[in-house]
């Protein structure tokens, strides 16, 4: 079996940007895999089709051997942009080779270690009591973990002491109104800079045992974070803007983080994703895969939790509900707030093409965020 064509497929239908991969084989297996939206996003579609041409005519089922091609035949190490590229492609493959064996891709990777997939949902709101609402609501649909922004809106423009105090009512109106035994998520977005001020919100968000405090700094300093978790005294969690291997290995190095949250669209794909998860386990770690994007990436990432035993939790986007559900034919089963594992071959899911139609990508940026004084904050 040899490559044929590696296609993209670029659609926005309303809520986000959608870089779909398609790997033609000359045995008539297709396999899908999503490229993650890193910003430029005609930049990743393009990076897709660059690799085409290292990949013609290669065996599919090679998928260690291509994603060297890919990443080692670069040179230089690479950003978003190449590693969402080579994620998408890599996730196909998985689906290809899938295919040919007749077996869903969790077969490949050891077979199941357990029977179902939990996931959270994030949770939102501009006032505590829209933010109990919202978690009741969740706990409703058989949620039993949630996540939310733990700070006010518009927190870069608000005074720090008004920002604790309103963190401290969000959260208290959250654990109120699900109760002790629903997990909680805090994640500020990465949007704190000084370790010191993270560490302050730690203190007030400690009392009501969050499951995971994520990226409460940025992530380019993994010793600051690994001096944060020190003092913490409630669980880090970091890892969706960082790819392969090599990265995850500094965060380990800094002590930097209890749970590590690749995102298999951005990291460098399902196998780079299963090496992170086992240096974890080395080190009596866990993984909550990222998972913003929608139904592939979640169908990859249900593959990746039932074969990984150190697998804790994973974000769900309510892919049976407009736009995403219009996305694909068929999503994977939610119950309970826990994700079935598909058995039919490959990764079990389907585009629903027909919905595409005159539907491309939109440029878009995130919205600057500002101080008082006009200096731009973190996104």
């Amino acid at each position: 079996m040899k490559i044929i064509d590696i296609q993209t497929i670029a659609v926005n239908l309303g809520d986000m940007n959608h870089i779909f991969v398609r790997v033609l084989t000359d045995e008539h297996l297709q396999g899908l895999g999503e490229a993650y939206r890193v910003g430029p996003d005609v930049a990743v579609e393009q990076t897709v089709h660059y690799l085409k041409d290292w990949l013609i005519g290669e065996d599919p089922t090679r998928i260690e051997h291509l994603w060297r091609v890919m990443y080692n035949g670069s040179r230089f190490p690479g950003g978003s942009i190449l590693n969402a590229a080579i994620s998408g492609i890599e996730i196909a493959l998985w689906d290809v080779k899938a295919k040919a064996y007749g077996v869903p891709v969790y077969q490949l990777l050891g077979g199941r270690c357990r029977d179902r997939v939990r996931v959270y949902r994030g949770i939102g709101g501009n006032t505590p009591q829209q933010i109990a609402d919202d978690a009741r609501l969740a706990v409703r649909q058989g949620f039993t973990a949630v996540k939310m922004g733990p700070q006010p809106p518009d927190m870069a423009k608000l005074p720090w002491n008004r920002v604790l105090r309103e963190t401290r009512e969000r959260m208290e109106a959250a654990r109120q109104a699900v109760g002790e035994d629903i997990d909680i998520g805090l994640d500020p977005h990465a949007q704190i800079f000084e370790p010191i001020r993270a560490l302050e919100m730690a203190e007030v968000v400690k009392p009501f045992r969050p499951m995971f405090f994520e990226e409460p700094l940025r992530p380019e300093n993994r010793f600051a974070m690994g001096e944060l978790r020190q003092k913490a005294g409630i669980p880090i969690a970091t890892g969706e803007m960082l790819y392969t291997k090599y990265e995850f290995r500094d965060v380990l190095a800094a002590k930097a983080a209890d749970i590590l949250q690749p995102d298999l669209l951005l990291c460098g794909g399902l196998l780079e994703a299963k090496k992170i998860a086992a240096m974890a386990e080395a080190e009596y770690l866990t993984v909550a895969p990222h998972n913003p994007m929608g139904p592939i990436s979640t169908a990859v990432s249900t593959h990746f939790a039932a074969s990984t035993g150190n697998f804790l939790i994973l974000e769900y986007r309510m892919d049976n509900s407009p736009p995403s559900r219009d996305l694909i034919l068929e999503p994977i089963k939610l119950v309970d707030g826990h994700l079935e594992i598909p058995e039919t071959p490959g990764l079990g899911i389907e585009l629903n093409e027909k919905a595409f139609a005159g539907k491309g990508l939109t440029k878009w940026r995130r919205e600057l965020i500002t101080h008082p004084d006009g200096n731009v904050a973190y996104q």
